[in-house]
């Protein structure tokens, strides 16, 4: 494995989580800054520490398989070269600034043969694979509603960070930030919307992008998703609220991964990706109130998968298809935002709910 990038996304997720596969070897950091090289090289000896991803290209014949974690608008050339060099890729959501660059990608892969997914960890998140469960388990009757939030407390705009930008090619923004997360998860247990109607707003004053969004998702069978994401929402609402025929079960609460990371930890222990308890959800149905413990959050579960498709030549984790749907829905919701009106969308050839 090789691995560009090591900011939060590269040092705090990605190394940590590839060091947690034991089919999986860190051969490769690449980052420019100083500090971040230092930090690298403490925390994993063995591996080289470069300063421009060439030294990929250039040792492509040491590698399997490069991991792009670098701001958004890196994601397409970087993606590209490694797979100009024969290299398998993972890409950090979004996988691209627009559905038509994420196609390029994909056909570039699909022309080399070398497998190409995105880092969509949030598809194993505690709270995600109980609601996952919950509704394998038909424990709430058909569903009707899909709510959703990520919502965080930022109301100074980092200075200089490049997700405050807003040239296009920049992916910036909430949308494509907090929202690839939220609109991959309903359209994972829902099926890619029909329909999509967007509020996208900047409310911070002097920002460029936006930080305050909301995105309704009409399902093919019906099942309308509300998502939320916001910097600037000091108390929190549910984290998920799922509305059925038969009950209602709503969650607060973030998962525990993210931070167990950034604290060092590596998965694998008994109690890794656990919920405290009263972060535990419930599962209402009018006469009765049941508190449902959470499945354990499971990141490492991704490349898992990753390695299992290299091995096997079977399918990515998160298939590249899936990604460029997303970028649809973001785009549809983009164009429903600046003009006041629901889009449709057109069919595709792949249903992501069966991936």
């Amino acid at each position: 494995m090789g691995l560009i990038g090591y900011g939060l996304g590269g040092s705090v997720f990605h190394a940590p989580l590839i060091a947690s596969i034991p089919e999986m070897r860190l051969v490769t950091i690449v980052t420019s800054h100083p500090d971040r090289q230092a930090s690298a090289r403490d925390r994993y000896p063995s591996a080289r520490v470069a300063d421009r991803p060439d030294a990929l290209w250039d040792g492509a014949d040491d590698h399997d398989l490069v991991v792009v974690s670098t701001p958004n608008s890196s994601h397409v050339p970087l993606g590209l070269a490694a797979i100009d060099s024969g290299l398998s890729v993972v890409i950090d959501k979004p996988l691209a600034a627009s559905a038509s660059d994420g196609r390029t990608l994909a056909s570039a892969a699909a022309e080399r043969r070398v497998l190409l997914s995105v880092f969509q960890n949030r598809r194993w998140d505690a709270d995600f694979l109980t609601v996952r469960r919950l509704l394998a388990n038909d424990a709430l009757g058909p569903i009707h509603r899909f709510e959703s939030r990520y919502e965080r407390w930022r109301p100074q705009p980092k200075a200089g960070a490049w997700r405050e930008r807003s040239a296009p090619g920049e992916a910036g923004g909430l949308l494509f930030d907090l929202g690839s997360h939220i609109a991959d998860q309903a359209m994972q247990l829902f099926g890619r919307p029909t329909h999509v109607y967007a509020e996208i707003d900047r409310r911070r004053p002097g920002v460029e992008v936006d930080d305050d969004v909301f995105v309704a998702l009409t399902h093919r069978d019906g099942v309308r998703s509300h998502l939320w994401a916001s910097v600037l929402a000091a108390t929190s609402g549910p984290r998920f609220r799922v509305l059925g025929l038969n009950g209602t079960f709503d969650k607060h609460g973030m998962d525990v991964q993210e931070d167990a990371l950034a604290a060092g930890g590596i998965p694998g222990g008994g109690g890794w990706g656990r919920e405290p308890d009263e972060q535990w959800g419930r599962l209402s149905t009018g006469d009765t109130v049941e508190i449902v413990e959470s499945e354990p959050g499971a990141y490492q579960r991704y490349y898992a998968g990753v390695a299992e498709a290299m091995r096997s030549g079977g399918p990515a984790p998160v298939d590249v298809w899936d990604a460029i749907a997303l970028l649809e829905v973001i785009e549809a919701a983009r164009d429903s935002s600046r003009t006041g009106k629901v889009v449709e969308l057109a069919d595709l050839d792949v249903d992501v709910s069966s991936t």
